[in-house]
Order: C-alpha cells, then structure tokens, then sequence
C-alpha cells in the first residue's frame, strides 16, 4: 500500500508533524511506500494513487490558511527581533488552493492540524475543514481530525512529534483493518 502525507507549514512545526506522521507510517506493518510531500510539491496526479491520504496545515484565525493569513505569517516572520524561522516551503499556494485543483479521489484519508495550545473555542481547528475538503472529494476518513499543539512561543509541545508518530502508525493500523474487512 502506498501513503500520502500532504502538509502546509509556516514556521516548520507542521512538517516536523507531518515528517513523524510519515515516519509512524513508515514503521507500520502493510505500507510499502510513504510520500511526505509540502503542498507546493503535491501535483494534482499525486493523491489519486494514494491508499492513504493524510492531509494537514496550520491554524490560522480558526481554520485553514488563507492567502491573507499567510501573508501575515510572512511579515511576522521578517519583523526585526521575532524570532520566527520561515519554512522553506511557506510561501505560495497552501491547502485551499491545492484542494481547489483535486477532483474525486475515492481513498482513504486523515486530516491534521497544529494549532497553539489552547481551548478550541479560541483557536479554532484546521483539521475540521481539511476532513470537510477531504469527504467532499469522497475520501473515506479512517481517523477523527487530529491536532498537534504549540506553544505560544510557536514551538511544539513536548512529545508531540512522538504523538504524530504513534498516529502514524495508528492510521496504518486503520488502514489495514478496513482493507481486512472489505476484503471479506
């Protein structure tokens, strides 16, 4: 089985989940093949041969990345003093604009989200609308929208990249009961 991680990042902390993820995928039991792509690098033709599609970004203002957020996140980044380190990847097109050229895909699917840790009420999660993308492209969900929190300092909490790995491994353990069960 082939696997698919599909990731938005920012200021690196969502590909430092989606790396473990994969890595979790990749020490599972049933996954010959584990693509961990940045969203820049997800052509159009790279989901449709995917048994398992995992698909996250960051949340930004209670949802998914915007142009405008994004941007944001960029100016943010350059400003004297911040602190903050850019992914290679931030800027350009993110998750909105690449399930904006997908068409049906009829796989298997995840959806993750980092997010600051705090209540949801404040912060909203982009997993909800990655999930709502995802079934719209007639993607099974094999696992509920998960988060991976930061710290208000835009750092992972302790153990996190440990969690995405666990989940990885637990996604591929989903994957293979239903494969189990359809093919009875």
């Amino acid at each position: 089985m082939r696997a698919v991680v599909v990731y938005e990042s920012m200021y690196g902390n969502t590909h430092l989940i989606a790396d473990a993820i994969g890595d979790g995928l990749r020490d599972a039991t049933g996954i010959d093949e584990v693509v961990v792509v940045s969203v820049h690098e997800a052509d159009a033709a790279l989901a449709p041969g995917a048994d398992l599609l995992v698909v996250g970004g960051p949340t930004h203002a209670h949802g998914m990345s915007r142009e405008s957020t994004r941007e944001d996140a960029v100016r943010q980044a350059n400003e004297p003093d911040s602190g903050l380190t850019l992914d290679p990847d931030a800027e350009g097109p993110g998750l909105r604009e690449w399930f904006d050229s997908l068409h049906r895909l009829d796989t298997s699917a995840a959806a993750f989200d980092t997010r600051i840790d705090l209540p949801v009420a404040l912060t909203g999660r982009a997993s909800k609308g990655i999930a709502r993308r995802l079934r719209k492209l007639r993607c099974h969900q094999v696992a509920e929208p998960h988060s991976f929190l930061i710290t208000t300092e835009t750092e992972l909490e302790p153990d996190e990249a440990k969690h995405a790995r666990e989940w990885g491994a637990e996604l591929a353990a989903s994957l293979a009961a239903e494969h189990t069960t359809s093919s009875r």
